[in-house]
């Protein structure tokens, strides 16, 4: 078994699922067809690669919600143009951000050369990466470490990624998605997430299962409140 832990992180994601026409909104977390496509990107793979697309749902996959973003509009006006170049209308589109969020995304495999394959092609891409639309790159620590445990046992051991400032008004108990099938019993809900073609002519997705479980980060600056518990008097100042 081995796992790729990877951190996404920056002043703005987008992560939609189910956007249409003028309003593109963006999840609360990112979607494992989102990692998948990042993935097929970095492996050089083209759009109408179905079938090499759709084996990367074999993965496991599991996000953690290390540090929950604020939502934020970005108000668009577009144009569209007739044949002779006139202006045929304008028209306004509303697009959907989560602002200074992090996020944790663990893939695995039993098969440990595809996990190594895959890890090679994020370290290297063929085609550039990005958080859910191409304005948004991922940052330089993006990729953690990788790990020779499974999904969720890799998310419950990293230590928890949040900035300082954050980590100080939450608690340490951490929401998770995870594939449903890495953990038997738990409550279930079903996504419109898994990738079937990102063709341009034939975009489609399927049905996956998806559970919610609950990590709590041991931290030894914070107790069990998620509070800092060492007396810091710099720290205290803002130093």
């Amino acid at each position: 078994m081995k796992t790729l832990l990877l951190k996404f992180s920056g002043p703005l994601q987008s992560w939609g699922t189910s956007s249409h026409f003028e309003t593109r909104e963006t999840d609360r977390y990112p979607s494992k067809s989102a990692v998948i496509g990042m993935v097929a990107a970095s492996l050089g793979y083209r759009r109408h690669e179905d079938k090499k697309i759709q084996e990367l749902n074999d993965l496991d996959f599991g996000v953690r919600i290390d540090q929950a973003g604020e939502s934020l509009r970005d108000y668009h006006i577009a144009r569209k143009y007739k044949n002779n170049g006139d202006i045929e209308r304008t028209y306004v589109t509303d697009r959907y951000y989560l602002e200074d969020a992090i996020f944790i995304v663990a893939i695995g495999h039993e098969d440990e050369q595809f996990v190594e394959k895959i890890e090679q092609g994020l370290k290297e891409p063929y085609f550039q990466p990005f958080m859910g639309r191409r304005s948004l790159p991922l940052s330089a620590d993006f990729f953690i470490e990788s790990s020779k445990k499974d999904v969720v046992e890799s998310l419950q051991q990293l230590p928890w990624q949040a900035a300082k400032w954050y980590k100080k008004t939450s608690t340490n108990q951490l929401t998770a998605y995870v594939d449903s099938d890495l953990v038997l019993g738990e409550p279930t809900q079903m996504r419109q997430d898994r990738a079937k073609s990102f063709s341009q002519k034939n975009r489609s997705f399927g049905f996956r299962g998806e559970a919610q479980i609950k990590i709590e980060i041991q931290d030894k600056k914070l107790d069990k409140k998620g509070f800092l518990n060492e007396h810091d008097a710099f720290d205290a100042l803002g130093g």
